[in-house]
Formats: structure tokens, C-alpha cells, sequence
């Protein structure tokens, strides 16, 4: 059984811990290639993730005629 996939939350944290790491610059020249693949790997993920997230916003909020409506978000008060 195979483990569920880490959430764009998880993802964008680890993102920042690498970039992190990778600034301070006290990582190998190996470990800095891995941990910058890594990178890109989960930017590319959490990109897709976001437009994924764009185009369910847009689906929602085209009207049947298919313009759309552009209306503010409420605050839960």
C-alpha cells in the first residue's frame, strides 16, 4: 500500500526548508544537487497544484451562458 500523497501545504513547507538549507550554504556539493532537485521537483508540484486549484475557481464561477463574474470573497464572520 502505497502512502497518500503530501497535500500542497506539506509540499510548499518542504519547498521552504530546502531553499532554506540551500541559502545557509552548509551542504555538500551532492547534497546541494539533490536537495535543488528536490526543489524543483516540488515548485513544479505545487505549481500544478494552484492552477489546478485556478481552473476548479474558474468552473465555479463561470455562468451558464460560460462569461465570467467576478464577485469579492466574504469574510466568515
Amino acid at each position: 500500500m502505497s502512502s497518500p500523497k503530501p497535500g500542497f501545504e506539506d509540499q510548499l513547507k518542504e519547498l521552504e526548508q530546502i531553499v532554506t538549507r540551500l541559502e545557509q550554504g552548509d551542504v555538500s556539493l551532492e547534497e546541494s544537487l539533490t536537495l535543488f532537485e528536490r526543489g524543483v521537483r516540488l515548485a513544479r508540484a505545487c505549481q500544478t497544484a494552484l492552477q489546478e486549484a485556478e481552473q476548479k475557481v474558474q468552473i465555479l464561477t463561470r455562468s451558464e451562458d460560460g462569461s465570467f463574474h467576478c464577485q469579492p470573497l466574504q469574510a466568515d464572520d
